[in-house]
């Protein structure tokens, strides 16, 4: 296996209590257990050095598949390889030494920092963790790593509520560099700070991508940064993959209706160029109730009857991957 991080078949599903129309009907308050299917059957591949971007709408499941990536949720279902070992079974200690290299950065930083920990704290707490290091050594490291984020060393003895947005998010980027990873998970790292701090953000981890000769999975609602920081990028609807290919041939060229409508709503800087905006009408099927054959077909603009039989994804040229019974269908 020559693929630096590979997901196979995996799927996350959650029990839930499912109110239907024949049971309310009787009585309001009976219920009865159903699956809601966060994610649904997601495969690919991320080669060591690039960066993997993943899309789509609020609730389609990027999170979740990152989460079972790293092992913060168990998933119902697959595989997860990590350099060729297989990390769906590890559990206990091995699971901990997989933490050292494989890191997270969340979306929120005040949520995701401890308010009773200072600066020097948050960033010693891996290294005590995962690393046999010394005193003079971890704070070696801690002094290292502030440098690289951009802080002072004054910064050290504040709390996260004694900070702005920007300089919670770089020590939280720092915390998740300080044990050097191989691969780091990137979940919407800009979008709670304000617009004019993003681009310093997202200029500050591809300076530290290139410096640590990491790997990322870069989760966002930004095409526009997704364009420019990704190599290849993967486009989810409803817990599945339907499309994947080279950023720049998937912003040329999108084979899948959903993906066309999503790159269809991308701000074009210059007022006098307009882009006709393809709108999917209707709501997001429940993911408790996942509609027959393609997942998208009672909102797609081009479904045919063909529509409802089953799709997976299929090479549809030279490393692009779409799950569409019409790929490239105006």
């Amino acid at each position: 296996m020559g693929e630096f991080i590979e997901i196979r078949d995996l799927s996350k599903h959650f029990p839930v209590k499912d109110q239907s129309a024949s049971f309310s009907a009787l009585n309001p308050f009976s219920s009865r257990h159903a699956l809601l299917r966060a994610v649904d059957g997601v495969s690919f591949f991320i080669r060591k050095g690039e960066t993997l971007g993943l899309v789509g709408e609020s609730g389609c499941g990027k999170s979740t598949v990152a989460r079972c990536l790293l092992r913060l949720l168990e998933p119902t279902r697959g595989e997860i390889f990590f350099e060729s070992k297989d990390l769906t079974g590890l559990k206990g200690e091995g699971l901990r030494l997989l933490r050292k290299f494989i890191q997270m950065i969340f979306q929120d930083p005040m949520a995701s920092l401890n308010p009773r920990l200072s600066v020097r704290q948050v960033l010693e707490e891996p290294l005590r963790l995962y690393e046999r290091a010394t005193v003079q050594e971890r704070e070696g490291r801690v002094l290292e790593v502030l440098e690289q984020v951009g802080l002072d060393r004054e910064l050290l003895s504040r709390f996260p509520h004694e900070l702005s947005g920007g300089q919670r998010q770089r020590v939280n980027i720092a915390r998740a560099i300080a044990t050097r990873p191989k691969f780091v998970v990137l979940d919407e790292p800009t979008s709670a700070l304000d617009v004019s701090l993003r681009a310093k953000i997202v200029l500050l981890l591809e300076e530290l991508k290139s410096a640590l000769s990491t790997t990322y999975l870069f989760i966002s609602h930004d095409l526009s940064t997704v364009k420019y920081l990704s190599d290849r990028v993967a486009v989810m609807y409803l817990g599945t993959i339907v499309e994947i290919a080279e950023a720049h041939e998937l912003f040329r060229h999108p084979l899948h209706p959903y993906t066309r409508a999503l790159l269809s709503a991308i701000p074009i800087p210059d007022p006098e160029v307009k882009r006709d905006r393809i709108i999917l009408v209707g709501e997001i099927p429940s993911p408790t109730r996942i509609p027959r054959g393609c997942r998208l077909r009672g909102r797609c603009p081009i479904a045919k009857p063909l529509c409802s039989e089953e799709i997976r994804l299929r090479e549809a040229g030279s490393g692009h991957w779409v799950a569409c019974h019409m790929p490239g269908t105006s």
